[in-house]
């Protein structure tokens, strides 16, 4: 990501998904990723617990042209999506539930 200056977007095109109506959780995972499984458990929860939000989980050795793009070096990788689809937050590594959703705040 460019900081936080939201240079980056993405939009139903480039996840193969539409975005949710608040924010979109967008996970880079790999097939053989053990955090990406927990990862993947913590999203769909805190996207079930608040309404507007979505969970989108990508296979980046499918998606090899956008994780260059996006420059994701590791599995997991989550971006936070406001609702037009700009990237606010990008953290690497499993996330806890409490970190998700403080970064939630930022693109509600």
């Amino acid at each position: 990501m460019r900081g936080n200056d939201g240079g980056e977007r993405l939009g139903a095109a480039e996840l193969g998904a539409e975005l949710g109506e608040r924010a979109t959780l967008v996970q880079f995972s790999s097939a053989f990723c053990q955090p990406c499984r927990a990862t993947r458990r913590t999203l769909a929860e805190v996207a079930g617990m608040v309404d507007g939000v979505s969970h989108v989980e990508l296979d980046a050795e499918e998606r090899l042209e956008l994780v260059r793009e996006l420059g994701i070096l590791r599995t997991p990788t989550v971006l936070v999506l406001d609702a037009g689809g700009r990237v606010v937050r990008r953290a690497a590594g499993q996330p806890r539930t409490a970190d998700v959703i403080a970064a939630l705040g930022e693109a509600l």
